[in-house]
């Protein structure tokens, strides 16, 4: 079902920086005392008994644009440092501190509103979920540390890979997906093929890729089913030997 407008709308400020909402509500607070004083100043036209405080702000009229000016300043930098420290406080909820990418929460996000604009506009929408094979050998044999090298090599080859539109992401321990919007079936295998090389080839890993890829709009119709079919494609590349990549086939 397609989200309102209210709805649509918060999911479109939610986006907006902090540093930039938080400095601009800064600037609205400022300026409430003086609007406030503005308004008295244009009701004591009609009003004789305010008189004196139109006269009292005329005869020191520097003064008053100048605490309103500063004012103004100091609630924006305020609010831009807070809304800094609030951007960075949400970047780091939806970041994996391991490997630097988009963890699960920062992904299931970003796969419903995918989801539902590939649903608006009719595109292809693939996904890849890809597996370390071997990763337990690496950590048995040369420890946590070794297998952190692993995982942060496997993350590089999709950082590289990945176009700006897409979004890499840790979604396990050992698991991790990739979703290209705008990307049909053939072109999703060829991106996951060449990320399952680089690990493969470079061989600083020691580890290699089993990855199954699901279109949206083929077989899958939701992001429920989108995310199974990956799963299955994923299932069926291990089955197959690993190191390799297998797209989602309908029985």
């Amino acid at each position: 079902m397609p989200r309102s407008l209210p709805g649509r709308l918060g999911s479109r400020l939610r986006k907006i920086p902090r540093r930039l909402t938080y400095a601009a509500s800064g600037v609205l607070l400022a300026l409430g005392a003086p609007l406030g004083l503005a308004i008295l100043w244009l009701a004591s036209v009609a009003q004789p008994s305010a008189q004196a405080l139109r006269s009292e702000i005329a005869e020191d009229l520097g003064t008053f644009l100048y605490v309103t000016a500063s004012t103004m300043v100091v609630f924006f930098a305020f609010g831009h440092v807070l809304g800094r420290q609030a951007d960075t406080l949400v970047e780091l909820s939806r970041t994996d501190p391991l490997t630097r990418l988009r963890n699960q929460r920062a992904f299931e996000e970003r796969l419903a509103e995918e989801v539902a604009r590939a649903g608006r506009y009719g595109g292809p929408l693939s996904l890849l979920i890809a597996d370390v094979d071997g990763l337990k050998a690496v950590n048995d044999g040369g420890g946590h540390q070794a297998g952190n090298l692993a995982l942060r090599a496997v993350a590089d080859a999709m950082r590289m890979d990945a176009r700006q539109t897409d979004l890499a992401a840790r979604i396990g321990g050992d698991e991790f997906a990739l979703l290209a919007p705008n990307t049909v079936t053939s072109e999703a295998v060829a991106l996951g093929d060449r990320i399952r090389r680089v690990v493969a080839e470079e061989g600083r890993a020691g580890v290699t890729l089993s990855i199954g890829v699901a279109t949206l709009g083929a077989e899958p119709s939701d992001a429920e089913a989108l995310l199974h079919s990956a799963d299955a494609a994923l299932y069926e590349a291990k089955h197959r030997g690993r190191n390799q990549v297998v797209a989602f086939a309908s029985a």
